[in-house]
């Protein structure tokens, strides 16, 4: 989860303790609990390893470089043109220089049809060196990268293209003397995303130091996004290592992140908001670990980039051929697409997290929400309808919930008159004016936290739609009417041509003043108390000023629950009128957790008094 999403949260949160505070009977003399907080590693496997890397085992060794430049060979380009991707490779590095995504615009290109490659995204950081390369030490010291050196291919400098279950075979070979081979071979398909790929040594025995090598790919992949910022925020690298995915992010400017992994890991990926690289190797095979490290830097004045390097360690065996199998995905971070390969490749899809709640907010995301809404878009076409039809179905799925939670704040505004009475009555006794109001609740059976236990038990859901919407591919350049073009982007309606001191808002989005006025009406309906009038304010401006560079999928969405939101709370104030309390039959027959702990409270107080006579 992104800074800016984390302190949303918190600030949410903020105001519903701030809520709960003052809307209880007398905040001051409830009991306090120790608020005890244990933090966890996520990992077992990862807490044991090391934070820093040991320069020897990590092969980042200061040797000479043996010079295999080939500077007299020209730079010769095959290109692979699928239904999906358009694949440049060079002979230099026998390597990948670009790879495009044919379904997939550009953002400055969006909503453009029969456009050439060069507005279509293109994942590959060619400018700064190579990506899908192999490099060791020889037994004499020198250092050898396979981006420095010239391959020749057995297909000719041409384009070839492929349909339907079409498939092609190219080899790359470096011959470093007679009998000695390294070999790429690169086997693409029509209508899939993936790569598969042989690393074969030929007559290498005795030339790699250590009997190992790294398979590495390096800067990361582009930025792609108007939105650097926002794109840099769910950058990251990580691998699938003792069961579980472990991710790698550098989330300050100027630091570098870096972690080592020993032993078996079954996948290395690096990815940006929405598009992925994920280097698989083949389950037969040994891998001695890998290593990632991640950068962050500011980009022009405002914008944002995160570059990784990651690698695989292999084992060399010193025998005559020696082939390594992988499969690379370079694609969309799109959920269904990644469940069709196995090996867990879902784990990237990020469906955000709150507070450790992972392990509650992915499956509702995963199982439910988001089946829904492709479900959903197989119906309608257009997102935006899809947004506030899947609004009313949520809204439909927690009404029980809403119900009872605005049916309890009814009681207890009805209540509040008696608590008065009791607070003036008692007003010497703190003790006896909290148990009489305990008393008061048990026995017209009202619970004085059942307002907020709703809300509470839906914030699950409601996380899983924030990470859900906030990184969905589905929205991307989606439009739906009028000004909201990019449903994964803010609906700017209006640019200030500077941000706002201390709330760093520039531009102002549309469905957030939407959403923002909407809140307000809610929070007028809602609250009475005249103790909570000043959260009728604050709540609104600060969720507004918030949610102005969220996406407009997301703000559509909450402007549209809030609607509903609102057309429930009128039903439910005007259908039955005035609540009317009625005491409950055998009111002591349950008691609540807060009678039980008033109770407790006052028998340690018993308990106390005795002790000091």
């Amino acid at each position: 989860m992104d800074k800016q999403t984390t302190i949303a949260f918190v600030l949410i949160g903020a105001i519903l303790v701030l809520w709960l505070y003052i809307s209880s009977p007398d905040p001051k003399q409830q009991p306090k609990a120790k608020d005890t907080t244990t933090l966890q590693d996520s990992s077992k496997q990862v807490a044991k390893q090391k934070d820093s890397v040991d320069s020897k085992d990590s092969k980042i060794l200061e040797t000479e470089t043996l010079n295999l430049t080939d500077s007299q060979t020209p730079e010769e380009f095959v290109y692979i043109e699928t239904e999906l991707a358009r694949f440049e490779l060079s002979n230099k590095g026998g390597n990948f220089r670009k790879i495009y995504l044919s379904k997939f615009n550009n953002w400055y290109s969006a909503g453009k049809k029969n456009i050439d490659y060069d507005n279509y995204v293109q994942l590959i950081d060619y400018t700064h060196g190579g990506s899908y390369d192999l490099s060791f030490v020889s037994n004499d010291g020198k250092g050898i990268n396979t981006n420095e050196l010239t391959f020749v291919s057995d297909k000719s400098p041409s384009t070839y293209k492929l349909a339907k279950k079409d498939s092609l075979t190219i080899n790359y070979t470096f011959e470093l003397e007679l009998g000695k081979y390294l070999t790429k071979t690169f086997t693409f398909f029509a209508n899939k995303y993936e790569v598969k790929s042989d690393i074969t040594f030929t007559g290498f025995q005795n030339l790699v130091s250590n009997n190992s090598y790294d398979l590495t790919w390096n800067n990361g992949i582009r930025s792609v996004e108007k939105n650097s910022v926002d794109e840099a925020n769910y950058s990251n690298a990580s691998v699938f290592y003792g069961d579980e995915q472990v991710i790698v992010d550098a989330s300050s400017v100027g630091e570098k992140e870096v972690k080592e992994f020993r032993g078996k890991v079954d996948w290395l990926t690096v990815r940006n908001k929405y598009f992925a690289v994920v280097i698989i190797p083949d389950n037969s095979q040994k891998i001695e670990g890998a290593y990632i490290e991640g950068t962050r830097e500011s980009v022009g004045k405002d914008g944002m980039h995160e570059s990784y390097n990651a690698r695989f360690t292999l084992p060399f065996q010193n025998q005559n051929v020696e082939k390594r199998s992988f499969t690379l995905f370079v694609g969309p971070v799109d959920y269904k697409e990644l469940e069709s390969y196995g090996r867990n490749l879902v784990s990237i899809v990020d469906f955000g997290s709150f507070f450790g709640l992972k392990f509650v907010v992915r499956p509702i995301a995963e199982y439910i929400l988001l089946p829904l809404f492709q479900f959903l878009h197989t119906i309608i076409p257009n997102y935006g309808f899809v947004l506030i039809i899947f609004s009313l179905i949520i809204k439909i799925a927690v009404y029980p919930l809403t119900k009872s939670s605005y049916q309890s704040m009814k009681k207890m505004q009805a209540l509040q008159p008696m608590i008065t009475e009791l607070k003036e009555k008692f007003k010497d006794d703190p003790t006896k004016m909290n148990k009489e109001t305990m008393k008061l609740y048990s026995t017209y059976g009202i619970n004085p936290a059942g307002g907020c236990l709703p809300m509470v038990l839906q914030m699950p859901i409601f996380v899983a739609l924030w990470g859900m919407f906030q990184s969905a591919i589905d929205l991307r350049q989606q439009p739906f009417f009028g000004w909201i073009s990019d449903l994964s982007q803010p609906d700017v309606i209006f640019n200030l041509g500077s941000k706002i001191p201390l709330v760093g808002v520039q531009e102002i989005s549309g469905l957030a003043l939407l959403m923002g006025i909407t809140t307000f009406v809610q929070q007028k309906m809602t609250i009475k108390d005249p103790k909570q009038q000043a959260m009728i304010y604050m709540m609104p401006v600060m969720l507004t000023l918030l949610f102005m560079s969220f996406p407009s999928g997301l703000n559509l969405y909450y402007f549209m629950f809030n609607v509903l939101s609102i057309a429930q709370q009128y039903y439910i104030n005007h259908q039955g009128g005035t609540v009317e309390l009625v005491p409950v039959a055998n009111p002591n027959k349950k008691k609540g957790f807060m009678s039980k702990l008033m109770e407790a409270a006052e028998e340690q107080s018993k308990t106390q008094q005795k002790k000091r006579k």
